[in-house]
């Protein structure tokens, strides 16, 4: 399997994603270490992958039906904007936008028509035959092979999005958009929207949303249950925090899968049970979250054990890197266009020792709320990325391991 190691601010369990796509955003690529760590045990931990060189900057009758339906509607010519903050580009991604916006009930069979023309396509494709190797065409259509197959896997990751946004408004959860601040809201439009833990809450199991309750305490620390009070972060950390977070959910949803059939069928370990996780070590383990506004004296408070969290130690190494690993470089490189469509391209400089200067990035006062809204919202948003990419690989085979 070829994988590089990614981490959510750094996790001991870390995120593995394919290697090729590593070199992309200013946010995963500046993913650091000790973010949220599961106490070790005596199997090897997972690797973390080194900072490298960067930018800084960073036809059926149901066809039928779907595009007369979508014809015929006057918000046909909306913006995906105002639901989702990327803005999808391809002729697939800007059909479902338009679906999305006029008729979300049928992104799903809308979705199941373009993933089979995908598959034709790509079917056709095996099916030519290569130019000899003397023909002075094998360059010019090994070429345009090259670029049909980034068209189509750009045609996948928005698919993929499309599905997720979907998921969202079915739960009757509306997205961030946007985190631009301004003069009359620091906060980027986080603070003024209403509280939404309660639904995003019900998105998950009793046991995973024990998971993501630690997650938060360890973020949050002390101040968790201080929600006005406000915290003054630039955009960089706080876009880590928010990729860190979706990968986190991508992986609870992973492994809460495994955990609710293996407790169904009565076979779980009698390790889930026996004992509690030592917290004290999380919380040893894990450092400041914020260089600004969040004192790490509050780390620890409000851990609790969970019965999710004693399964998962019992994995041994090499499970538990295959659960902690993003599947598809599609997931990867959505996750890091999603969040920098929400927080911009930060302002960084890389120096020559390879330390990051991010002192010139835009700072946006965020109070306590806000910033459980945004965890709960990426964790969620993780979690629907699991369920939609095993959805669409069931259809159109496309996760390499």
């Amino acid at each position: 399997m070829e994988a590089a190691t990614a981490t959510f601010i750094g996790s001991s369990i870390g995120i593995c994603r394919p290697a090729k796509s590593v070199a992309r955003s200013g946010f995963l690529a500046t993913i650091g270490q000790d973010f949220v760590r599961f106490p070790r045990k005596h199997y090897s931990s997972v690797s973390y992958s080194k900072p490298g060189h960067r930018r800084v900057a960073y036809g059926s009758r149901r066809c039928m039906g779907v595009r007369a339906s979508l014809s015929s509607s006057s918000d046909s010519s909306g913006s995906i904007a105002s639901i989702a903050p990327l803005q999808l580009e391809s002729p697939v991604g800007q059909f479902l936008s338009q679906i999305l916006i006029s008729h979300p009930h049928l992104v799903p069979a809308a979705v199941e028509q373009q993933l089979e023309q995908l598959q034709t396509d790509r079917d056709a494709e095996k099916q030519k035959e290569e130019p000899s190797a003397t023909s002075t065409d094998l360059v010019l259509y090994r070429k345009i092979a090259e670029v049909k197959t980034i068209e189509r896997r750009k045609a996948l990751e928005e698919i993929l999005y499309a599905l997720v946004v979907q998921k969202f408004m079915d739960a009757n959860v509306s997205l961030i958009s946007t985190m631009a601040s301004s003069s009359t809201d620091p906060s980027g439009g986080v603070d003024t929207r209403p509280s939404q833990d309660e639904k995003l809450e019900r998105l998950h199991s009793p046991e995973a949303y024990d998971m993501i309750q630690n997650h938060l305490a360890l973020i949050l620390g002390n101040r968790m249950g201080d929600s006005t009070a406000v915290a003054q972060i630039n955009k960089l950390r706080a876009g880590q925090v928010y990729a860190a977070s979706v990968m986190y959910g991508y992986f609870l949803k992973r492994v809460d899968q495994r955990f609710q059939l293996e407790k169904t069928m009565k076979i779980l370990p009698n390790a889930v049970d026996e004992g509690e996780t030592d917290i004290r070590k999380v919380v040893s383990s894990h450092p400041e979250a914020f260089s600004d506004g969040i004192s790490p004296g509050g780390l620890g408070h409000g851990l609790k054990a969970s019965r999710l969290r004693n399964y998962v130690m019992s994995f041994d190494g090499e499970t538990l890197q295959r659960y902690a690993t993003i599947r598809s470089k599609e997931a990867v490189s959505l996750i890091e266009k999603h969040t920098e469509a929400l927080f911009g391209r930060p302002e960084i400089a890389i120096a020559l020792q390879g330390t990051i200067d991010s002192s010139k990035d835009e700072l946006v006062k965020i109070s306590f709320g806000g910033l459980k809204r945004l965890v709960l919202e990426a964790v969620t948003f993780g979690s629907f990325l699991w369920d939609v990419e095993s959805y669409v690989d069931s259809r159109y085979h496309f996760v390499l391991n």
